[in-house]
């Protein structure tokens, strides 16, 4: 195995983790933004009130993006099977 198939595979793994993590840290990111200027503009200080909002937006942006998801990581698992074969040279 060559360098830069090590590197190629190294490259598609974390843009794959990207592609499928990113979108959902963004979410996660703008609902707690969101969450939090509502706290100060109201000025109530409740630690658990912006886990709530976090979690439903993130469990329904999954369930959005689900076959995105999907399609991203059962692409990335057919190239890992398809180069196989030149791994073991």
């Amino acid at each position: 195995m060559s360098e830069s198939m090590v590197i190629g595979i190294a490259r598609d793994t974390l843009l794959t983790a990207l592609y499928v993590a990113g979108p959902v840290m963004a979410v996660a990111l703008l609902v707690g933004l969101t969450v939090s200027i509502l706290q100060a503009t109201t000025q109530i200080q409740e630690q658990t009130l912006t886990f709530v909002p976090k979690i439903i937006s993130v469990f329904v942006f999954i369930l959005l993006m689900a076959p995105f998801f999907i399609g991203k990581l059962t692409d990335f698992a057919e190239e890992m099977f398809s180069n196989i074969a030149n791994v073991l040279r």
